[in-house]
């Protein structure tokens, strides 16, 4: 007689099947604090480990993505872009609050020079290009090809020294030069002189009309002396009228700025700049921030400049140091120490953390006193940025993940096919030097960030290299927020509050990734 299968198993009824999980002694997976348990598990990196998933009851774009960054700034989206020379300038800050997000803007560079990006971005009205590029009279057509074919456009105002605040003379577009073959023909013999323009101190929604009536495609912006200060594109205008997301200042209505500094005597000069330029968050800029300068200058800021700035002190990954900067006054903590793409601290100094223990650890520890935590480095895809913030991280700070976007300083070149960006450590030889070349700039930030800057022989703490094109972060930074929507939507959280909740209750669990389980959640198996 055949034997049927199955016949003599006795199985629960499948309402109960929730009811049942309760005859389990634990959940499946780790909870945080296991996971993190140095004895057993020892330092870990974002690659190390998984979230596991849990119950699916909202869309992904319901979940919320804001975050405190610092004891008194909340962002829309919890995204910061590094203070590195070949990262953050003007363009880089103001597209980055322009989509939630803030810019830290790098100090490589005189104080001057980096009071007049923070100034450009305060000063920044959606649709306003605030650094247009100008040429004079006697470039050429072939002058304008070139920027057309490096930038992707061809209205090109012409002002009297090819700069802006020089009085405006003409303006050359696509149209002037479409049929012209002679590249050799000075923009004065071609460019349009029948100009319409609008003055300083129009608003948005005026520069629209103007330009609406007008049927021109550039809407140049001149003072009162008749000099160019801004330049409004017909082409810009429709995708900067509305960014719901954007970062305002908490005493303006200005976009937000932050500026990395460092902690010697002349960045006192330096912050003031800052401060009178607008700045709203000041950024301590050191590989190893627990060090008595670190805690002077927060004490210094803070006495002087009262509640006027948030001050992001760092770098640190231990409890230890974290303790230092929060009772100096810092209002957030930057977290991380080799852990960045071009960073080799760790090799060379045989110092650091792995980045997912640091962040944990610090956060586990700066939450006891409302203390945000920035996750700095080792940020390399979407994945990393949902386990940063998973581990109690409130933003995360990325260099290489926004090196070669349109929006990052710098030149794009060819090489092998490939359209490339320079991208490289501030701690690289190459960064450290970069200031030699800087008029007027007697401080080094690339090397006082290793505290290095009495060395005869300098010690590269990062590497320099280049980066593929990534596009506009306009595309990139929107794809970056849908996914962190989508991992969340799959851990079951709704807003960056409630992961940190259940993450510390325990409800949200993790699951360790062997060597050949990091292999298998990869790309594999494919042909080509």
């Amino acid at each position: 007689m055949a034997h049927e299968v199955g016949a003599s198993t006795s199985y629960l009824d499948p309402k109960l099947a929730k009811q049942y999980l309760s005859e389990y002694k634990t959940s499946d997976g780790l909870s945080a604090e296991e996971l993190m348990d140095l004895r057993v598990n020892g330092g870990l990196t974002y690659n190390d480990f998984l979230i596991l998933p849990g119950h699916i009851d909202f869309s992904a774009s319901e979940v919320c993505c804001e975050s405190r960054i610092t004891r008194n700034i909340v962002l829309k989206t919890p995204f910061m872009s590094s203070p590195m020379d070949t990262v953050t300038e003007t363009d880089m800050a103001i597209n980055m609050a322009l989509l939630g997000g803030v810019g830290v803007i790098h100090h490589n560079c005189s104080a001057d020079e980096q009071a007049e990006m923070v100034r450009k971005v305060k000063k920044f009205e959606n649709g306003f290009i605030p650094d247009p590029v100008c040429l004079t009279p006697t470039h050429t057509v072939a002058d304008v090809h070139r920027i057309k074919a490096q930038f992707g456009y061809s209205g090109i105002p012409i002002t009297a020294n090819g700069k802006l605040y020089s009085l405006l003379l003409g303006i050359v577009t696509a149209r002037d030069i479409q049929f012209h073959e002679d590249h050799t023909t000075l923009l004065r013999d071609v460019m349009t002189t029948d100009l319409v323009v609008a003055h300083e101190g129009v608003t948005l929604e005026e520069a629209n009309q103007i330009l609406r009536s007008s049927k021109r495609g550039k809407l140049p912006i001149v003072n009162s002396r008749g000099e160019l200060v801004s330049l409004l594109a017909r082409s810009d205008l429709l995708k900067n009228l509305n960014f719901p997301l954007a970062s305002k200042s908490l005493h303006s209505n200005q976009l937000l700025c932050a500026a990395a500094i460092g902690t010697h005597s002349d960045d006192r000069v330096r912050l003031q700049k800052l401060v009178d330029a607008g700045l709203d968050i000041v950024v301590l800029d050191s590989s190893q921030g627990d060090s008595i300068y670190q805690i002077e200058m927060i004490k210094y800021i803070k006495k002087n400049y009262g509640d006027r700035l948030d001050i992001i002190a760092g770098n640190v990954v231990t409890r230890e140091q974290a303790a230092s900067l929060i009772e100096a006054g810092a209002d957030a903590l930057r977290v991380g120490m080799g852990s960045g793409s071009i960073c080799i601290t760790q090799e060379v100094m045989a110092v650091g953390r792995p980045q997912g223990t640091a962040v944990y650890k610090v956060s586990e520890f700066a939450q006891k006193f409302n203390i945000p935590v920035i996750a700095d480095g080792g940020i390399q895809n979407v994945g990393h940025i949902t386990k940063a913030l998973a581990l109690g991280a409130s933003a995360v700070m990325m260099g290489g993940l926004l090196a070669g976007t349109a929006e990052s300083p710098g030149d794009y070149f060819y090489h092998d096919g490939q359209r490339l960006k320079r991208y490289r450590g501030m701690g690289s030889i190459d960064a450290m030097e970069r200031i030699c070349n800087v008029r007027d700039a007697p401080d080094n930030a690339g090397i006082k960030r290793y505290f290095s800057e009495s060395d005869a022989i300098k010690v590269a703490q990062g590497v320099a290299g280049a980066v593929i094109d990534k596009g506009s972060i306009r595309k990139f930074v929107p794809y970056l927020i849908s996914g962190l929507q989508h991992g969340m939507q799959d851990i079951g959280i709704k807003n960056l509050t409630q992961l940190k909740e259940n993450v510390k209750s325990g409800k949200v669990r993790f699951e360790l990734r062997t060597a050949a389980a990091q292999v298998e959640g990869g790309v594999h198996g494919l042909y080509s």
